[in-house]
C-alpha cells in the first residue's frame, strides 16, 4: 500500500520552531535503523493542488508524451519525409554511381577487360568465330598500348627537342614578317613589330588566365561533382527503391543484371530467398549482352539452388521479366554445372509473321549441304541437315509438324538427285500435292499399309548393305557418300524416307517389334551412305517409339507437347529438367514454332518453321514440285520398291532399263537394276542377267559384254504374240 505524505504537514513538522516532544530518546539504548522506504516514481503533484486535480494532471502529461510520440511517428512516415530521404539517397547514390562508372570506363580503355567480357560472352554463345575476332581486337590493343608506353620512354627528349626547334622556328617567322614589314613601310622599327606583338598578345593571355583561374578553380569541384552526378543519373545509378516513381514494383523491359535479379529474388524459392537475405553477391559468368532480337548472360547460382528449381518457376520468371514463358528460356551448360544460361527474347519477338521460304520462288538445293528449315529464336536463319542426318518429328495435332516434314521434302527435291518415299500410317493429303515427285506415297493405317511400310524398312536393311559395299569399291579413302559418287552410280542415289504416324508401326501387334528392330539396324548404318529416315508422331512415349530410335536420331524437333513424358520421349531423357522443354508452348498460339536439338552447335533452338502454303485459296507447294520435275529431266527415276510377294518380270526390267540405248554395257545393266529393284537385283551377277537373256540372244560382245535393246524388245514381243495365240487356243477349245 503507497503512503501519501501531504507535503504542508511535513513541512510544519520540519519546521526550526516547531515544540520539542516532551520525552527526549534515551541515548544509551541502541535502536535499529528504520527500514527504507519504497522508492516510487511519479509525478510531483504541487501543494493545494485536489485529489481529482493531481490524477487529471497526470493523465493530461501522460497524452501530451504520447502526442508527441505520435507526431514524431507521423512526420518519419510521412511522404514528403520519405520521398526527401529518397530524393537524398537518390542524388548522392548518382555521384557515387558516376564516379564508379566512369572508373569503369577509364579501366576498359586502359585494359583488355571489355574485349575478355566479350570473349566470354561469345564462347557461352556458341559463336566461336566471333570469340575469335575478340580475341585478335585484345592482341591489337596490347600491341598498340606496349607502343604507347615505349613512345612514353622518349617522349622528355622529343619535348624538349620540340619546344627548341618550335621556339626558333616561331622566332625566325617573327623576324622575318617584321623585315618585310620594314621593308614594304620603309621603317627599320617595323622590324621588331610582330615580335612585340605576340609578346602583348601572351601577357593579355596571361592576364585573361589570372582573372579566370580562381573562378575555375573555385567551380572545377563542382563542375566535376555535377559530371558525376550527371553521369549517374543517366546510368540510373541508385538504388531501385530511390529512382523516382520506383519501388519493388518496378520493372524495366530490359533484362539487365538488376532486372535479372530482382526476377530471381520474386520466384519463391526458399535457398534462393535465403541466399539474398544472407548478402549473396552474384558472379556473372558473362554479362548481359544483346545477342540476336534477345538478351543472354550466365549467373552462378547459390548453394542449394539448382537450374530444375528455377525452370520449376519458369512462368513466374518471365511475368517478373514482362515476357512470355516461350520468351523465357534458362537452361544449364554442359560444361558449367551450378550456372544457369538464361536467354530473354525481345518482347513479341516470337509472334510476328516468319519470314517467306527462301527457295520459294527460284534455286536449287543440295543434299549434302542442307536445306532451310526456319529462322531461330535469334532471328538466324537454321538449315536442315540430311546427308548423315535422321529426324524425329512431333508434337500435338495441328501444331505444325507438317510444315516442318513438308519444308524438309521441298527442299529435298529440289535436288535432283534425291529419291524421296513416302509412308503415312493414315489418310490424310499434306503429301499429295508432291506425289509426282515422290517416288512411292503410301497412306492408310489398315495391315495392308503398315505392312508396306515394314516392307520399306526391310528393303532399306539390305540396301544399306549393298550400299556399304559399293562405297567400299567406289569410295576409296572416302568413308563418306560424296555429290560425285552419287552422280557417277544411280545405286548410290540419295533417298529420303519419310514415315508418318510412325507409332502405328512400332505400336503395331504383328509387325512393331520387327520394325523396331529394322529401323535401329537402318540408322545405325545409313548415317554414311546417303539415307534419311524422317520420323512423324503425335504419340511420342516410350511404348510408342523404341527409345534406341530416339537416341540414334540427330535431328529432334518437339511442337507443342502435354507434358515431360512427351517432352524427353522426342527430345530426349532428361531434357526437361535441365529446362529445354516444349510443354510451356501453347497448341493454339505457338503453331509452327518447335523446340529443337542438334539442328545447331547450341544446346537448342527454338525453332518457327517456314510455311509453304496450300489450301482453297492459296497453293504455293505445286508451283515448287514443278519446279522440282524440271531440274529432274534427264534424270532416269528409279522405280518403287516393289512389294513382297509381287510378280516380278526381269525381261520387262531389263528393258525399262535400256531406256533408248541401243547397245549398254552388261555392268552398267546391273546398276541400273538394283537400282530399279534392289531387293530382287541387288545382288545379282553377269551369271543371272546372262541366265534371262542368252535364251534370246540379248547378250553379245562389242569389245565388251554388251546388251541389245533389239534382241530384248523381240523377247518381249514373241512372249506377247505366244499369250496371245495360247489365250485364242483355249478360248476355241472351250
Amino acid at each position: 500500500m503507497t503512503e501519501i505524505i501531504d507535503l504542508s504537514a511535513h513541512r510544519a513538522r520540519t519546521r526550526p520552531d516547531a515544540p520539542i516532544p516532551d520525552s527526549a530518546p534515551d541515548l544509551t539504548k541502541y535502536d535499529a535503523p528504520p527500514a527504507p522506504r519504497e522508492v516510487l516514481e511519479g509525478v510531483v503533484i504541487p501543494s493545494g493542488v485536489p485529489a481529482g486535480g493531481k490524477a487529471a494532471a497526470g493523465r493530461a502529461a501522460l497524452r501530451r508524451s504520447a502526442r508527441a510520440v505520435a507526431v514524431t511517428r507521423h512526420v518519419v512516415t510521412h511522404d514528403r519525409t520519405k520521398n526527401g530521404a529518397r530524393l537524398a539517397t537518390r542524388h548522392t547514390a548518382y555521384v557515387a554511381g558516376g564516379a564508379r562508372i566512369l572508373a569503369k570506363r577509364a579501366w576498359d580503355g586502359r585494359t583488355t577487360a571489355r574485349y575478355e567480357r566479350m570473349m566470354r560472352s561469345a564462347e557461352a554463345a556458341g559463336q566461336h568465330e566471333s570469340a575469335l575476332e575478340w580475341e585478335q581486337r585484345a592482341a591489337a590493343f596490347r600491341q598498340q598500348r606496349h607502343q604507347r608506353r615505349m613512345d612514353l620512354l622518349t617522349a622528355p627528349q622529343r619535348l624538349v627537342k620540340g619546344a627548341v626547334v618550335g621556339t626558333a622556328g616561331t622566332a625566325g617567322g617573327l623576324l622575318g614578317l617584321g623585315i618585310l614589314l620594314a621593308v614594304a613601310e620603309h621603317n627599320p622599327d617595323a622590324v621588331l613589330a610582330p615580335t612585340m606583338f605576340t609578346i602583348d598578345m601572351i601577357r593579355w593571355a596571361v592576364v585573361i588566365v589570372s582573372v579566370v583561374w580562381g573562378p575555375a578553380l573555385f567551380l572545377a569541384p563542382w563542375l566535376a561533382f555535377l559530371g558525376l552526378w550527371n553521369t549517374g543519373r543517366h546510368g540510373q545509378a541508385a538504388p531501385q527503391w530511390t529512382l523516382p516513381g520506383g519501388g519493388p514494383d518496378k520493372r524495366d523491359v530490359v533484362p539487365d543484371e538488376g532486372a535479372i535479379l530482382d526476377a530471381l529474388r520474386n520466384l519463391g524459392i526458399p535457398a534462393l530467398n535465403k541466399a539474398f537475405k544472407d548478402g549473396w553477391q552474384p558472379r556473372w559468368v558473362s554479362p548481359t549482352v544483346r545477342l540476336g532480337n534477345g538478351y543472354h548472360t550466365r549467373l552462378q547460382l547459390p548453394m542449394g539452388v539448382t537450374v530444375e528449381k528455377v525452370n520449376d518457376c519458369k512462368k513466374i520468371l518471365a511475368h517478373n521479366l514482362l515476357r512470355l514463358p516461350v520468351e523465357v528460356w534458362p537452361t544449364e551448360p554442359r560444361d558449367q554445372p551450378g550456372v544457369i544460361d538464361l536467354w530473354v527474347a525481345d518482347q513479341g519477338s516470337l509472334s510476328g509473321p516468319v519470314p517467306p521460304w527462301p527457295l520459294l520462288t527460284d534455286g536449287t538445293a543440295d543434299y549434302f549441304k542442307g536445306v532451310p528449315v526456319g529462322v531461330s529464336q535469334r532471328g538466324e536463319p537454321v538449315f536442315g541437315k540430311l546427308m548423315a542426318a535422321n529426324y524425329m518429328i512431333g508434337g500435338i495435332m495441328g501444331t505444325g509438324k507438317s510444315s516442318l516434314t513438308v519444308g524438309l521434302l521441298l527442299g529435298a527435291m529440289l535436288d535432283p538427285l534425291v529419291d524421296i518415299d513416302v509412308y503415312v500410317m493414315a489418310y490424310n493429303i499434306d503429301y499429295d500435292p508432291m506425289r509426282e515427285r515422290l517416288r512411292t506415297l503410301v497412306k492408310g493405317d489398315e495391315d495392308e499399309q503398315i505392312e508396306a511400310a515394314l516392307d520399306a524398312l526391310r528393303d532399306l536393311r539390305d540396301e544399306v548393305t549393298e550400299r556399304g559395299k559399293l562405297l567400299a569399291e567406289l569410295g576409296g579413302d572416302d568413308p563418306k557418300l560424296t555429290r560425285e559418287l552419287a552422280e557417277r552410280d544411280p545405286r548410290m542415289r540419295p533417298r529420303v524416307v519419310v514415315f508418318d504416324e510412325c507409332h502405328e508401326l512400332f505400336m503395331h501387334k504383328k509387325y512393331g517389334e520387327e520394325a523396331a528392330e529394322l529401323a535401329i539396324k537402318v540408322m545405325k548404318k545409313a548415317r554414311k551412305l546417303g539415307i534419311t529416315l524422317i520420323w512423324v508422331t503425335v504419340s511420342p512415349t516410350a511404348d510408342s517409339i523404341p527409345k534406341d530410335v530416339t537416341r540414334n536420331t540427330s535431328h529432334r524437333a518437339a511442337f507443342a507437347v502435354g507434358d515431360h513424358v512427351a517432352n524427353d520421349g522426342l527430345l530426349g531423357t532428361g531434357k526437361h529438367r535441365a529446362g529445354i522443354t516444349a510443354t510451356t508452348l501453347s497448341p493454339a498460339e505457338d503453331v509452327g514454332t518447335t523446340l529443337t536439338v542438334g539442328f545447331t552447335k547450341n544446346a537448342f533452338e527454338l525453332l518457327r518453321t517456314y510455311y509453304v502454303r496450300k489450301d482453297a485459296s492459296t497453293d504455293q507447294v505445286t508451283p515448287v514440285v514443278a519446279r522440282a520435275l524440271a531440274l529432274r529431266e534427264g534424270v532416269a527415276p528409279s522405280a518403287p520398291v516393289v512389294p513382297t510377294g509381287a510378280p516380278v518380270d526381269h525381261l520387262a526390267d531389263i528393258a525399262a532399263v535400256l531406256g533408248d540405248q541401243d547397245l549398254m554395257r552388261t555392268q552398267e545393266v546391273l546398276q541400273r537394276l538394283a537400282a530399279h529393284n534392289l531387293r530382287e537385283y541387288g545382288g545379282w551377277t553377269f551369271t543371272e542377267l546372262r541366265r534371262v537373256l542368252d535364251p534370246h540372244g540379248a547378250v553379245r560382245k562389242v569389245s565388251v559384254m554388251v546388251v541389245d535393246r533389239a534382241k530384248v524388245r523381240e523377247a518381249l514381243a514373241n512372249r506377247t504374240t505366244d499369250a496371245d495365240a495360247t489365250d485364242t487356243a483355249e478360248g476355241d477349245f472351250e
